[in-house]
């Protein structure tokens, strides 16, 4: 972790927002009524996904692509104005939450302005032209980061926005060398304290890919020296077969239960069921019970949680990038329980939890622990929504469901795991065990007690009757004394007088 990380955004959510697409307007000021919405479902950060000019050359579909930037240091004018984006800012702040924009630092659009003005601060390939090193982005060209005025141009940007946001959220930071990042972060600290760093680090076979091709990316591990989250990306595509029906769950848990021996201590992976590039999950969950028990295993996992703008609707349609397409809000609405999840999270679980998890694949069910300073949780999460025993890593009996409220019964050893998720804290049964033992040496300490009394006692007796026998011998030899001296006395004088 970064030397400042703020240890509670362990336990925060994040609500990404697509301004084209988050309503009908599609604009900065048409966010705000929403606002109040968003901070009800559970929500500490809400992060814009990039908000700057996009660029037409090259443009993918009709509007192009927002991770195309034209310009790092102007609003997208189709959201509205500079004076509206700080509106919406202030708004936020109003109801408590923080800020976050989106910074695509690994490239820029080939119009972009910056290509205009410094064309030294683009990747060059062997042809002498702008382009990219990697991937398939006919609309983006790459930046050069050995070019060091690139990074005192980047970091000005930085510190301009953060005058007016709270955090950032780094597109394919992997790619942008991490000695920029910490420079960056050091920067930054000095105009906005406590500024959050999100690093979008990428997938795990692409990073090999890049790093087999020559081309740069940081190893995950690396990535914390600068950031305080990054994406859960090493095990996501993992996710996805498991999602597909490829893996079995163990297969997945297992990745999971690897991080925790894998990153420094209190690393923070952003989860998440779906984002921007990830089909929504209602894309492959289709059982309404399964897909509660998908959020709130979400909710239990340790890190940041992140909610697509639409995820709260169930919508299944994952949408455009390049077109207007508004979140559907016509879906069954599951923020209720999405509130609830956030009050557990928020509320129970600390900063520097453990985390384990176990699987039983013939079901389906996923058993977890999360815990630390003496408490304990235990989360029971049916994804195929089926009922069978699961075995649960608590003393028998009978906890109360933090989700819902009800009682959750373990016999056994083993909970009948029904379709409704389950989150107990195992907190008061370990305390009530840790009093009944100390009870139950606290008589055995009376007892030793009462036992050590009695000796005492016997003790002091015989301790009397040897002071006695001492005071008795003491009279004796003093009596002895006195006859051998009078003795003594009468035959010196006898002796004088016979002189």
């Amino acid at each position: 972790m970064a030397a400042n990380t703020d240890i509670r955004l362990q336990n925060q959510v994040i609500y990404s927002v697509y301004v084209r697409n988050h309503t009908p307007e599609g604009t900065f000021r048409a966010v705000i009524p929403d606002l109040d919405r968003i901070k009800a479902l559970g929500t500490d950060i809400i992060w814009f996904m990039p908000i700057h000019p996009i660029g037409v050359q090259g443009k993918k579909g009709s509007l192009g692509c927002p991770y195309a930037n034209r310009d790092y240091r102007t609003v997208n004018p189709a959201y509205g104005t500079m004076e509206d984006f700080k509106a919406l800012v202030d708004e936020i702040h109003a109801r408590g939450m923080k800020c976050m924009i989106d910074v695509v630092y690994n490239h820029t659009s080939p119009d972009s302005t910056l290509y205009a003005q410094h064309p030294e601060f683009f990747f060059h390939g062997k042809d002498g032209r702008p382009g990219n090193k990697i991937g398939d982005w006919a609309d983006v060209i790459d930046l050069d980061y050995e070019n060091r005025a690139l990074w005192d141009y980047q970091i000005g940007s930085l510190k301009m926005w953060a005058e007016i946001v709270d955090g950032f959220r780094c597109d394919v930071a992997s790619f942008v060398p991490l000695e920029f990042w910490e420079a960056a972060r050091r920067a930054v600290e000095e105009v906005r304290p406590g500024c959050v760093w999100l690093g979008e680090t990428v997938h795990q076979s692409y990073g090999c890919h890049a790093r087999r091709a020559g081309i740069y990316s940081m190893l995950d591990y690396d990535v914390y020296s600068a950031f305080d989250i990054e994406y859960d990306y090493d095990t996501r595509e993992v996710f996805d077969k498991y999602l597909r029906g490829e893996i079995a769950l163990s297969h997945y848990l297992d990745f999971l239960n690897y991080q925790e021996g894998a990153y420094p201590a209190n690393y923070n992976k952003l989860r998440c069921l779906e984002n921007h590039d990830q089909p929504r999950i209602c894309a492959f969950v289709k059982d309404e019970r399964a897909l509660e028990s998908y959020t709130a295993f979400l909710y239990f996992m340790k890190g940041t949680t992140l909610i697509y703008a639409g995820q709260e609707f169930k919508n299944d349609h994952t949408p455009s990038l390049f077109e207007r397409e508004p979140i559907d809000r016509a879906g069954r609405d599951i923020s209720g329980l999405m509130r609830r999840l956030y009050e557990i999270k928020s509320r129970e679980f600390g900063g520097a939890d453990w985390y384990e998890a176990q699987a039983d694949d013939a079901h389906d069910i996923a058993v977890c622990q999360r815990g630390g300073n003496g408490r304990r949780f235990v989360g029971v999460f049916s994804l195929k929504a089926e009922s069978d025993d699961a075995a649960v890593p608590v003393p028998d009996g009978t906890y109360e469901n933090l989700i819902d409220g009800r009682s959750v019964t373990v016999e056994g050893g083993k909970h009948m795991c029904t379709e409704t998720p389950a989150a107990c804290r195992e907190r008061f049964a370990r305390i009530d065990a840790r009093l009944k033992e100390s009870e139950g040496q606290l008589r055995l300490h009376r007892e030793d007690i009462n036992q050590l009394m009695v000796l005492t006692a016997r003790l002091g007796e015989k301790i009397n009757m040897l002071a006695n026998s001492m005071r008795a011998l003491t009279r004796a030899l003093w009596g002895v004394a006195g006859a051998v001296i009078t003795a003594l006395l009468g035959f010196f004088f006898w002796y004088v007088q016979s002189l």
